[in-house]
């Protein structure tokens, strides 16, 4: 292995602590005065584990394969340690390398250390695995109703074991379960997102505005004008919806409901019996317009566009279940 390198001159105190010898640069041994954040002082994992690879097989090179590193590599960190204690650790020959009585002491200690940080490593697995046993999500009705159904099935292909739970409600709801803790990830549709919540765009959907064949509105040659639109009693979702809040924001206000439903499920009913129109998402009506028990009503002088979004409590961005989710949303 080569000329074996000078070691630091040691002798033990009245305590068995290691004393620097004259050769000892600054700040060595207890010249460090426990100033100064402990990781400065305090070798890191790696440099202990090959310090202990190299007490168990008596051979640098051996313990720099068993570490997966070059040999080169292996003595750098084993000088970079020495000069970071102030002690030799290692007595280095062609005959292979030995510790020295201070090393094979910061060998014990560096063997209790690990030991610990194999406990924290297992507990933080356990912290993972139960978090990723479970995904709360919360979602507003459309998204809820005609999009998670979807994601869903794709994330069970990739994470069998993991239970999912799903409240439905409006963007408002949502948003009180996530600030509160009591979901993991939300997906709201509203045209702005609660104060709280980091989010992220995941789609695009268009309102449209829909109402049975035997309405008026059903006959008509030329398309609705916005302020007729905002003029006339609407079926409509509750306050707090991401439809209501995109409608009210585009029309500059609404005329009062003529019904309030809490789904869009029954918002659609109540069009398809005839009650009144109303302004739906397009991929909620598909079937009822490709059935033509819905007509579509063209608008003209308002977008109506909006986009559905991921929301999350700010700074706590989605991990686990949660990210794998996420990803699959823009797939």
């Amino acid at each position: 292995m080569g000329e074996a390198e000078p070691k630091a001159e040691t002798e033990a105190n009245g305590q068995g602590t290691p004393r620097p010898g004259p050769g000892a640069g600054p700040g060595a041994g207890t010249g460090h005065g426990g100033g100064g954040p402990l990781a400065h002082r305090v070798p890191d994992l790696g440099a202990l584990e090959l310090l202990l690879a190299v007490a168990r097989l008596g051979s640098l090179g051996g313990a720099a394969r068993e570490v997966g590193i070059t040999q080169p590599a292996a003595s750098s960190r084993i000088r970079s340690m020495e000069r970071q204690l102030g002690v030799a650790l290692v007595d280095r020959s062609p005959r292979g390398s030995r510790l020295t009585d201070a090393g094979a002491l910061v060998t014990d200690w560096a063997r209790r250390i690990v030991e610990a940080a194999e406990a924290f490593d297992a507990g933080a697995q356990a912290l993972r695995d139960r978090r990723d046993s479970r995904l709360r999500v919360a979602a507003s009705m459309t998204i809820a109703e005609y999009l998670l159904p979807g994601w869903l099935l794709a994330l069970r292909a990739q994470r069998p074991d993991t239970a999912v739970s799903l409240l439905a409600g409006n963007s408002a709801v949502v948003a009180e379960r996530l600030l509160s803790g009591e979901a993991d990830l939300g997906f709201v549709e509203g045209v702005s997102v609660a104060p709280g919540l980091d989010s992220a765009v995941i789609a695009h959907d268009r309102l449209i505005v829909v109402t049975a064949p035997g309405h008026p509105w059903a006959r008509r040659r030329r398309p609705l004008e916005a302020s007729e639109l905002a003029a006339t009693p609407l079926i409509l979702r509750e306050k707090g919806s991401g439809t209501r809040q995109v409608l009210d924001a585009a029309l500059g206000g609404l005329a009062r409901p003529l019904i309030e439903l809490s789904s869009t499920t029954a918002v659609k009913a109540a069009v398809v019996s005839g009650a009144g129109p109303a302004v739906l998402s397009e991929l909620a009506v598909g079937e009822e317009l490709a059935m033509r028990r819905l007509v579509r009503v063209p608008v003209e002088g308002v977008a109506l566009a909006r986009d559905l979004r991921a929301v999350w409590p700010t700074g706590h961005r989605p991990v686990g279940p949660a990210r794998e989710l996420l990803s699959l949303t823009r797939g």
